[in-house]
């Protein structure tokens, strides 16, 4: 099982859209709307690294409203 945490920027006004998209995809556990320099901090499982490499590519970058991501892997 792989871990990651998936920091996104996106257009002003469309967190709460993009959220709701994200809750519905089976690999998302947890949305949050933060403050700072990330505006959503996703939490994601996969069964491997590229199961997550597929699901950040035709899924997350699919998402328009979405205009910077970073992703963290969690190691434990």
């Amino acid at each position: 099982m792989v871990v990651a945490y998936v920091l996104l920027i996106v257009k002003p006004g469309e967190e709460s859209k993009v959220a709701e998209k994200l809750r519905h995809m089976p690999e998302v556990k947890d949305v949050a709307i933060v403050y700072g320099e990330y505006d959503l901090v996703v939490k994601v499982e996969e069964s491997s690294m590229e199961t997550l490499q597929n699901f950040l590519i035709k899924k997350v970058r699919a998402i328009d409203e979405i205009e910077r991501s970073s992703t963290m892997i969690s190691l434990k």
